[in-house]
């Protein structure tokens, strides 16, 4: 099929052997790329019920039809596995520009299958997978393993010199269940622990270079839409928001509207928000805006603290949850601090969101003397040095490192731990934004805010936050239009620009398909229904797409809970909409 490069690389980690498989048209059509055929590719070769830190665990990188073309927002990559901190579907997206760099290698998947015994890097080509001894880049921190990497690409193959690279720090090798894949210093592939399972598999780093190019079906329709939508961006409201400000914006917003979690969600408001906002942020470092590749809003925030004790460094981001969960969950009151914080995450490897819920929790523990631990709230370096002591697997944090659900069994405190199916939540708080719990309950990866992003429209008032009625068809829908998203890899931020119409030109230009919005809906039906079959094929349970106990018994904001009938009736709304049993199980076949 056209926009694609049908081919998929298989890269036998533990004889370092590699083969090229066609990818197939039929599953393509069913599923597109992305996400679609990584789901594929899992439910066809991963064993059920298999350890997700063992050989027999898949790991798979996957682009879409975007991927390398000239559509906005097309630079992005998944990485697709068996959670090592749920059980569960693991899926994660980078932006950056390793996306283009891996569609240069000429493939639409690559599927990393068994473990060596010595750490390596691997170096993927048109030519194939080839394997490097890695002992002396083991131990070494994301950003200094990405800089040796390049020096070791550029400085034997030359006018090849660039290439993508992405690599674990210290938590993926000692196996952290939340770790992460990071390229280009501060992109994340961020949730659910990929780099635990590039850590099993003794993986430190991959690079990714080459010259293809695929071949699309209409080179012109992609071009008019592109200049199309780069006139729109120009004078687009939220393109400009993110270039001004970029998501820290949202501290603001979600602090007025009471869910901004805070104090590990006791409460719903931080009375010290303003010096963790945007302005803050602007104010008091040097800021600029940095954007992916094939992106003209520029979210990010390349930022380096004027003053201080930190003063000098610098970070992209911190991004808002980030500053949720290392500011408002820990009351962490300083954005130079918060980005202290988040430098120590980025270069050990750790996916912020968990690791801020997992300090708040430790110091909860501390607080009811659950654990003999020094730390309290706003304590910085007590912090610091638990971030440190996770991704080394030391005392506490060797517990913290297997994840909420084996820290809270440990400590007993399963009733007062904030998660979904092993995964904390987004910095939305459910009891005011009654579909954000919809979100977090039926969340493929457990309690996601990405899936649906379902916080915009309960912010903007497309809908009313406390509406429980009837919000499950509009959930349904953005949530098909974003696994849409998924499957040709684009990113969430362009969710306002991309609607169904501008969905269906871009998939015409690239694959030739002429798909209308149910054609579409189809397509992600398949997918939600694949993602859905593997996690009831691990071990899933209707139990599992409920909320923390907490939200249903402690108010916030004067009087707001989501009551377990709320969530009742959103879930059988759901699995209605979504065509599944009153279960949650899907068709057979469709």
């Amino acid at each position: 099929m056209k926009g694609f490069f049908n081919r998929i690389l298989v890269a036998d980690v533990t004889g370092q052997t590699f083969k090229v498989e066609a990818t197939d048209d039929g599953v393509l059509r069913r599923f597109l790329g992305g996400k679609g055929l990584a789901t594929h590719l899992l439910l066809e070769r991963n064993p059920a019920g298999v350890d997700p830190l063992s050989p027999e665990n898949h790991l798979i990188l996957a682009t879409g039809p975007v991927s390398g073309t000239s559509v906005w927002g097309s630079c992005r990559h998944g990485l697709y596995t068996k959670s090592p901190q749920t059980g569960f579907y693991s899926e994660s997206y980078a932006g950056g520009t390793v996306g283009d760099y891996i569609a240069k290698a000429g493939y639409d998947a690559v599927v990393l299958q068994g473990a060596s015994r010595e750490p390596l890097w691997i170096e993927i080509t048109e030519e194939g997978a080839k394997f490097h001894p890695a002992r002396d880049l083991w131990g070494l921190d994301t950003y200094e393993t990405e800089d040796r990497l390049r020096q070791l690409v550029s400085g034997k193959r030359p006018g090849q010199e660039k290439c993508g690279v992405m690599a674990i720090g210290p938590a993926g090798e000692n196996r952290v269940t939340f770790a992460v894949v990071e390229n280009d210093y501060w992109r994340s592939a961020g949730r659910t622990g990929a780099g635990a399972v590039m850590g099993s598999k003794k993986i430190k780093a991959m690079a990714f270079r080459g010259s293809s190019k695929k071949e699309v079906a209409d080179e012109k329709i992609l071009k008019e839409f592109t200049q199309r939508l780069a006139k729109i961006g120009k004078d687009n409201p939220g393109a400009k928001a993110y270039k001004t400000m970029g998501t820290p914006m949202l501290v603001k917003i979600v602090n007025a509207a009471g869910a901004f979690p805070t104090r590990y969600w006791h409460k719903g408001y931080y009375d010290q928000w303003e010096k963790i906002s945007a302005d803050a942020l602007h104010a008091r470092c040097e800021v600029q805006p940095h954007a992916c590749l094939k992106c003209f809003m520029a979210c990010g925030r390349l930022s380096k603290v004027k003053e201080g004790r930190h003063a000098g460094l610098r970070i992209e981001g911190p991004e808002y949850e980030t500053i949720y969960a290392l500011g408002g969950l820990c009351e962490v009151d300083s954005i130079e601090e918060i980005m202290f914080l988040n430098d120590i995450c980025d270069r050990l490897g750790m996916d912020t969101i968990s690791a801020g819920n997992l300090v708040a929790f430790a110091i909860e523990a501390s607080k009811q003397g659950k654990i003999n631990l020094k730390i309290d709230y706003g304590d910085v370096d007590a912090m610091a040095q638990l971030l440190e002591d996770i991704a080394y697997r030391k005392g506490f944090g060797d517990i913290l490192a297997k994840g909420i659900k084996a820290a809270a069994r440990e400590w007993g405190m399963e009733e007062q731990a904030i998660h979904v199916k092993g995964l904390e939540p987004a910095g939305y708080d459910p009891r005011v934004l009654k579909g954000m719990g919809l979100a977090y309950g039926t969340s493929d990866r457990g309690a996601c805010h990405l899936r649906a992003t379902f916080y915009k429209p309960e912010l903007t008032g497309l809908i009313d936050p406390d509406q429980i009625q009837d919000k499950a068809s509009m959930f349904a829908e953005w949530e098909d239009r974003l696994t849409i998203f998924d499957t040709l890899i684009l990113c969430r931020f362009y969710r306002d620009l991309y609607q169904w119409d501008e969905l269906s030109t871009i998939i015409q230009g690239t694959t030739g398909l002429k798909l209308n919005k149910e054609d579409m809906r189809a397509i992600a039906a398949n997918v939600m229904d694949a993602t859905r079959q593997f996690n009831l094929r691990e071990g899933l349970r209707p139990e599992d797409d409920h909320l923390p106990i907490r939200f249903h018994r402690e108010a916030i904001k004067s009087d707001k809970v989501i009551t377990k009938e709320d969530m009742k009736t959103l879930l059988q709304d759901y699995y209605r909409h979504r065509g599944w049993s009153d279960q949650g199980i899907p068709p057979e076949k469709r």
